[in-house]
C-alpha cells in the first residue's frame, strides 16, 4: 500500500495462436521495484506472493506461456503511475484465501480470485455507483 504501480507484467498462455482469454499470472511491479505475482493454485485458492516474472517457455504440442508487458487487456492496466489506496484480502478457513480488492485513486477497485481454477480479474461495481445506492 502506498506504492505507485509502475509496471503490470502478466503470462499466457498461447496455443494454436489463439491467447487464453485472461493471464495466467499477474506480477504488479511498484515504484521500489518489488515484485508481488498474483496467481491461482491448483487447490484453486488464490496466491499473492513475492515473485520475479518469470521467463516464456515451450508447452510442445499445448503451445506456450508469453510473458510480457503488452500481451493482453486486463484491469489492472488502467491503474499503471497510480498508487495502491488499499487492499483488502478475504479467505475462508477450509479454502484459504477467495479473492484479493486493490483499491486506487477515485475509489477504483480491481478484483483477483480464482474461478473454476483460473485467475480472474475484474473491476467490482462500488455501493456509489449502483443504482439505487445511497451516497
Amino acid at each position: 500500500m502506498g506504492r505507485e504501480i509502475r509496471r503490470v507484467v502478466a503470462s499466457w498462455h498461447i496455443c494454436e495462436g489463439e491467447r487464453s482469454e485472461a493471464p495466467l499470472d499477474v506480477w504488479l511491479i511498484d515504484s521500489v521495484g518489488e515484485c508481488t505475482r498474483i496467481t491461482t493454485g491448483s487447490d484453486q485458492c488464490l496466491i499473492v506472493e513475492r515473485a520475479e516474472p518469470h521467463e516464456p517457455y515451450d508447452l510442445g504440442e499445448w503451445g506456450r506461456i508469453e510473458v510480457g508487458e503488452d500481451l493482453g487487456e486486463h484491469p489492472f492496466l488502467d491503474h499503471l503511475g497510480q498508487t495502491v489506496e488499499s487492499v483488502a484480502e478475504f479467505a475462508l478457513p477450509e479454502q484459504g484465501r477467495t479473492h484479493l480488492e486493490i483499491g486506487f485513486p477515485g475509489g477504483h477497485r480491481v478484483r483477483a480470485d480464482c474461478h473454476e481454477g483460473d485467475l480472474r480479474l475484474t473491476r467490482p461495481t462500488s455501493a456509489r455507483s449502483r443504482p439505487g445506492a445511497s451516497p
